[in-house]
């Protein structure tokens, strides 16, 4: 590997793990860039954000870290190591100092995602049939069976307390908002995009623009990576 290349670390949000960048990490590997996936169980924000830089103990420094919706909430707290140069989020919550994730949500009108699902053995469940067409609805419906078949569940409590840290105060940050996403409302990532002075690529995508749009997201993940 060419250590001229920073590193690329990926965090998955709910509904999802580290296999939601399988689109990405072939191409990114190809043209020598280290690349690992964090994989954490979406019990606590504190918990996930230790995997997270567990995780970074994995690759060279510098490192760029990518965070997809609730990934984006992990990569804020992540990202205050110093190993870290820059954030690129998909889709993401970016919570600051004083909110959860939980309440920056609240702070938008609620999306169709949330009003299929089921809660059930302390986790909050998509459901497969409109739970999925709300999250990955762009795509063929072989590869949103996949989507769901390969989802995680979070724990009830999982947005309602944050690790500290507000890594996109003090880091460059780039941000691809999903304008069609029916997750997490486009307002909140307007918003969030806005307050941190991210460099922001809007697309035409559902939740899922790493599935729906991977060579857009490629993109902003490659200016991210020589800035």
């Amino acid at each position: 590997m060419s250590k001229t290349k920073k590193s690329i670390v990926f965090c998955h949000g709910i509904w999802a793990d580290g296999s939601c960048f399988n689109k990405l990490i072939p191409s990114l590997q190809a043209e020598g860039y280290e690349v690992i996936s964090a994989q954490y169980g979406l019990e606590t924000n504190e918990r996930d954000v230790e995997i997270t830089r567990q995780t970074l103990n994995r690759v060279s420094s510098p490192a760029i870290l990518v965070g997809h919706s609730y990934g984006g909430a992990v990569i804020t707290a992540a990202g205050i190591d110093e190993r870290v140069v820059g954030l690129v989020y998909i889709a993401a919550v970016a919570p600051d100092a004083d909110e959860t994730t939980a309440s920056q949500i609240a702070q938008f009108p609620p999306t169709a995602a949330f009003a299929n699902i089921e809660v059930a053995d302390g986790r909050i469940w998509l459901l497969p049939d409109k739970g999925i067409k709300c999250f990955a609805g762009d795509l063929p419906e072989e590869e949103q069976k996949v989507v769901w078949a390969t989802s995680f569940a979070p724990t009830a409590e999982l947005f309602s307390k944050n690790a500290p840290g507000t890594a996109w105060k003090s880091k460059p940050s780039w941000y691809i908002l999903a304008q069609n996403d029916q997750a997490v409302n486009p307002e909140l990532q307007r918003f969030a995009s806005k307050r941190m002075g991210a460099k922001v690529t809007e697309v035409a995508s559902s939740h899922v623009p790493m599935l729906s749009h991977p060579e857009i997201v490629l993109k902003v993940i490659r200016d991210a990576a020589n800035a």
